[in-house]
Parts: structure tokens; C-alpha cells; sequence
């Protein structure tokens, strides 16, 4: 029977002593002192990254450089669009006349075949003014093009200028609605030609024409992947716009036709 050995007289040279351990080459990184009570910082946020838009071009309306800044801040369409477009914006236009009648041509056609309707049309007369449209003969301006009906409306829209029907020293001082009703008192202008109107000539800043069919495609691409938009959700997007939405309007405009007609 073997005896156990007493702990004194153990062959402690079998044991492997801590200087015979594998040292590893690499010390570990110390812990992370926290003092009690102290909380630890928290990961800093992503910085972000500021949008720097261009002045706008020569021409562009007084308010245009901070409506599109607005816009950028509020709307992540518009911070996509404006920038691409930024070297853009609404020009002045011609005469109240004239605006009125390239308006009345375009009607209810699509972009290209209002602007080559227009480029012929307005080769009729020597000048585009309400005298000399009301001294074409109905033959010439329906060889163009024109229906009888636009025909009928551009002498009627003739007739108001000439015969100072509309209160046209009075509209920088009229609202919106007020100069929508007056022009909607000539033949074959209703609201979407009075609202062309105010941006196009008037450049006011906040007009949501829902009746045109370019900005409701706009809003459907832009904001809702193509799917089918109603004018009430129109107006939802749109309340994000205010009080700029002409500026918004011109650029989902332009997400369609990068190029303004001329």
C-alpha cells in the first residue's frame, strides 16, 4: 500500500513555475476607467452635410435664393431637386397680353404641341398685341392650328385689353384669388390659366395650380414611385411647399422638362 507523501517534502520541481507560461505578444488594451456616478459619453452623431446652393441666375424673382432654401431644409424631394436644377429659375415674361394668349393656345395639349402651336401662332402677327390679333383674319389663325373654340377666346381675350375691361394697374396690390376671379371673367380663362398667369407673369410666390397635369405627375413620380395621386394628396405634400409653392411647382416642372419652354 502506497503512503501519501507529507505537503513539505511534494516533488515541487514537477510543477510548471509562472515563468514557464506562454506570454502572449500583444498586452491587452486596459479597461475603460469610469469614476462611479460619471456616465460614459455618448457616440458622437453624424455630422451633416450642408447643402450650398448657388446664387440664383440673373432674373430670378427677389425671393427665389430663400425660398429654395426653406425648401431644401423641409422637403427631401426638394433637397434632391433644387440643387440639380439650381442653375435655373423663373424668368420674367412677356406682356399681361401676351402671357394671357400663349396660355389660351396651350390648352389642354401637351408641352411640346402648345410650344410649336405658339411659335406659329405668334408669327402672325407683327407684334403680339390685342389690336393686331384682333385684325387677324379667323382663316389664318385655323390654318395654324387653332380651334374655333381658342379662336373665339383669343378674340374675346383681345376684347378686354382693348376695351380696358381688366384692372391691370390694380394687380400688384390684389391678392391672388381677387386677380383669378377677374381673368376668370374672360371667355375660355378658368383657374388653371389664371394660376399660369400669376406665376408666369406675375411671379407671386405661393400658387398650387392642382389643376395641371404636370404637377400631379410630378408629385406621383417624385413622391409617391408612380403611383396614381389625388388632388387632396397633392395638397398634403404641397403644405410642406408654403408659402413657396410656385418655387416647389417650378422645380417638379423641371424634374419633367429640364428645360423651360423659351
Amino acid at each position: 500500500m502506497a503512503t501519501s507523501k507529507p505537503l513539505d517534502t511534494m516533488e515541487f520541481e514537477q510543477l510548471p513555475l509562472v515563468a514557464d507560461l506562454p506570454v502572449p505578444a500583444q498586452q491587452p488594451a486596459p479597461l475603460p476607467v469610469v469614476t462611479l456616478g460619471a456616465r460614459a459619453a455618448a457616440p458622437a452623431a453624424p455630422a451633416k452635410v450642408k447643402i450650398v446652393l448657388p446664387p440664383p441666375p440673373e432674373g430670378a424673382p427677389a425671393y427665389w435664393a430663400e425660398a429654395c432654401r426653406q425648401l431644401v431644409r423641409r422637403d427631401r424631394v426638394m433637397k434632391r431637386l433644387i440643387p440639380r436644377f439650381a442653375h435655373l429659375a423663373l424668368q420674367p415674361g412677356g406682356d399681361a397680353f401676351a402671357t394671357l394668349a400663349r396660355s389660351i393656345v396651350g390648352q389642354q395639349i401637351a408641352a411640346k404641341s402648345a410650344q410649336a402651336l405658339w411659335n406659329k401662332f405668334s408669327r402672325l402677327p407683327a407684334q403680339m398685341t390685342p389690336e393686331l390679333v384682333l385684325k387677324l383674319k379667323v382663316d389664318d389663325m385655323r390654318a395654324v392650328g387653332l380651334s374655333a373654340r381658342k379662336v373665339d377666346y383669343l378674340v374675346d381675350l383681345a376684347l378686354h385689353f382693348t376695351e380696358h375691361r381688366l384692372h391691370q394697374d390694380d394687380w400688384q396690390g390684389m391678392g391672388d384669388e381677387a386677380i383669378i376671379a377677374e381673368l376668370m371673367s374672360i371667355r375660355g380663362v378658368g383657374r388653371w390659366t389664371a394660376e399660369m398667369f400669376l406665376i408666369f407673369f406675375l411671379r407671386r410666390p405661393n400658387v398650387l395650380p392642382l389643376d395641371d397635369a404636370g404637377l400631379i405627375s410630378g408629385i406621383s413620380r417624385n413622391y409617391f414611385s408612380g403611383d396614381p395621386v389625388s388632388r387632396s394628396e397633392a395638397r398634403e405634400v404641397a403644405e410642406a411647399w408654403k408659402p413657396w409653392c410656385t418655387v416647389a411647382t417650378w422645380y417638379i416642372w423641371r424634374s419633367l422638362e429640364p428645360q423651360p419652354a423659351a
